[in-house]
């Protein structure tokens, strides 16, 4: 994995369709200790690529500029990243941001034609042949291409593995400990065992807009939502899933590389978005982009 994420806090001001960190589905949201920070960035002090700062919405921690100077005193500014929707009311951090991370991921999900892929659809209930299953989990496009991730409760070899654990009261993560990101397949087992069968991202499902706010439920989740006194599923917002295996190329999100458009939420914070050296974009406050390129191209050089 080229990155691993710090989850500060798992509040978020949306409630998107089918979120990987079922938002909605909390009574409360965490908020992570500064003290646990400083333990999960110590960690990861040798982890050789990129340490990621996300949530939810990061930029709602009530301590995040702390954390922030935090993650400054231990870590060069172009290993670390923001996923963020840089959302209205937080634009007095512009410079933090600024300071702080050498690469920004703008999340924004306020375009109508975001999709997101149902989780809360048990593959045990899509397959009947559990070996197909495994050949689906085993080639998840979530593991292939997103993160490892810690939370208060420890560390996972997959963001949405982190979310079940800190949503449904799971019995929580690896110890945070220096070299903890050492681990190899192998150790995924039990995570895998408990989080991945359960989890609707490995398999061709048809994805929901983000902007519907409903979430998709194999019958084994609604049962167990319920159990749990879901806000989201006393709301009405989650619905019987009905769609079944979807072959169908939905061409999803990718309006993501559409630079004016990451340009335009940034300007919000007088941001500036400049590619650096890896690819990535940069956040500069209030600086001409001149040296700006557009999201599609590829990077000229590797990430870490």
């Amino acid at each position: 994995m080229d990155t691993i994420q710090i989850e500060i806090t798992n509040a978020c001001p949306y409630r998107c369709a089918n979120c990987t960190r079922l938002v909605g589905h909390y009574k409360k949201p965490f908020m992570m200790t500064p003290q646990f920070f400083e333990k999960a960035v110590d960690s990861l002090i040798d982890f050789p690529k990129m340490i990621g700062v996300m949530g939810g919405e990061p930029l709602l921690h009530p301590q995040f500029e702390t954390l922030c100077a935090i993650l400054r005193e231990r870590v060069e500014r172009k290993r670390c990243g923001l996923w963020t929707t840089l959302p209205a009311g937080k634009e007095q951090l512009a410079a933090v941001i600024a300071e702080t991370f050498g690469n920004i991921f703008v999340n924004d999900h306020t375009r109508d034609e975001l999709l997101h892929t149902p989780l809360l659809v048990s593959g045990d209930e899509c397959f009947e042949d559990k070996h197909k299953m495994w050949y689906h989990i085993d080639k998840c496009w979530v593991q292939n291409n997103w993160s490892a991730s810690i939370t208060p409760k420890g560390g996972f070899f997959c963001e949405v593995a982190a979310a079940f654990d800190m949503v449904f009261d799971g019995p929580g993560g690896w110890p945070i400990e220096p070299g903890w990101w050492r681990k190899t397949p192998k150790d995924f087992v039990e995570q895998m065992e408990r989080y991945c069968t359960d989890c609707g991202a490995p398999y061709p499902l048809t994805p929901r807009r983000d902007s519907e706010v409903v979430d998709d439920a194999s019958p084994r989740w609604l049962q167990r939502l319920e159990a749990a006194g879901s806000p989201k599923l006393k709301q009405g917002n989650v619905a019987p899933y009905q769609g079944g295996l979807d072959m169908r190329n939905h061409r999803i999100n990718s309006f993501r590389r559409d630079f004016g458009y990451l340009q335009e939420v940034a300007s919000k914070y007088n941001l500036q978005l400049v590619r650096n050296r890896f690819g990535f974009l940069e956040p500069q406050l209030g600086l001409p982009a001149l040296t700006s390129t557009p999201c599609g191209e590829k990077a000229t050089e590797p990430r870490a």
